[in-house]
Formats: structure tokens, sequence, C-alpha cells
């Protein structure tokens, strides 16, 4: 995958999982989500400071401080202005051909948004199995990063960020095979 296609691929992601986070009533940010640890709230919480961990990365800033609220009275806002700060980051000269040692390991820009680029349509399906919004997740998308997944996670440890993966049949939609890939039962039930 070429630099220019990770980073249209981010900008895509970004703007249907903002699309989906639009949507989502007043009533809804505190169901629960296939994260057992989180809310809607809680979760786009997530989105948000991840998108932020990512411009850190690729700016060379201090990391975001851990489990702050990012997202006060405007949720969707703080997710628009934190994907916008992504796109921005990943555009800077340099930074998807770079490599950087993290506790996650070393890699490449690019290889890093392409995990990004993985977790926003998996919590995307999180989103609509919590709150009913449907969504339009790109295809091509969703089947990238279950590739991208698949390729991954075997060499990866599982611990902590991802439970087992779950049955499902080889024709189910490839979100939901991307759900069931890490770790989410298909179908999922509150």
């Amino acid at each position: 995958m070429t630099n220019s296609a990770i980073v249209d691929g981010l900008a895509r992601a970004s703007a249907a999982i903002g699309d989906l986070i639009d949507r989502i009533a007043a009533d809804q940010w505190m169901a629960p989500t296939p994260c057992t640890e989180w809310n809607v709230r809680d979760l786009v919480n997530h989105l948000v400071g991840m998108n932020l961990v990512f411009v850190a990365l690729f700016e060379g800033s201090s990391m975001p401080e851990r489990g702050a609220d990012r997202l006060g009275a405007d949720p969707a806002g703080a997710y628009h202005r934190s994907a916008a700060a992504l796109q921005a980051a990943a555009a800077l000269p340099g930074v998807l051909e770079r490599s950087q040692a993290t506790p996650m390991g070393t890699a490449t820009g690019a290889e890093r948004l392409q995990w990004r680029i993985a977790d926003l349509p998996t919590h995307g399906w999180d989103l609509v199995q919590a709150t009913g919004v449907v969504a339009e997740l790109p295809e091509d998308l969703v089947e990238q990063a279950l590739t991208f997944v698949r390729a991954q996670l075997p060499s990866q440890p599982r611990a902590g960020r991802f439970a087992d993966p779950q049955p499902i049949r080889d024709n189910a939609p490839a979100i939901d095979r991307l759900a069931t890939f890490t770790g989410r039962p298909v179908p999922w039930t509150p």
C-alpha cells in the first residue's frame, strides 16, 4: 500500500467514523458497548485519545495524559478536531517513512497508520452495535483492515488489546469478520 493510499484511507475512515459520531443521540452516550470496559462516551474518548497519541508520535511532542476526558461538552467536535490534527500530522514531510521505537515495537509512520485505519472501523462497529446508528463504513477499507490485522496479530500478543477470535461464517460481511477476528461476538447483545 502506498503512503498516499494510506493517508487517503485514514481520511476516509476518519470521515466515516465522524459521520457516525455526529449521529449519536444525546441519550446514547452512556450506553454499553462491545468493549465491556467502555460506554459510548468512553469509546469515543478512546478514539480521540488515540488520534492524539498518533499526533504526538508524528510530531515528536509529549504524549497526551492518559485517562483524561477529551470530549468536554462537544464529543463530536472533539473527535473531528483530533481527526483533523492526525491528518495534518500524517502529512508532515518524512513522517510516514521514519521508523520509531515505542513499547509496541519499532514501526514506520505508515505501518502505524495502518493500525489506526484498522482500529477506526473496528470501533465503528462497536458504536453501531451500541447505538443502532447505521454507518457507511467503506467496504474496501474494512477488507484492507481485516487483511492487515490477520497478518499482524498472529505475531503479536493479544492480551490486553484484543480478545481471542470469535467464530463466524466465511461469507459474513467483512465488518463482522473484522469484529470477530478482534474478539467481538457477532451478534453482540448488551
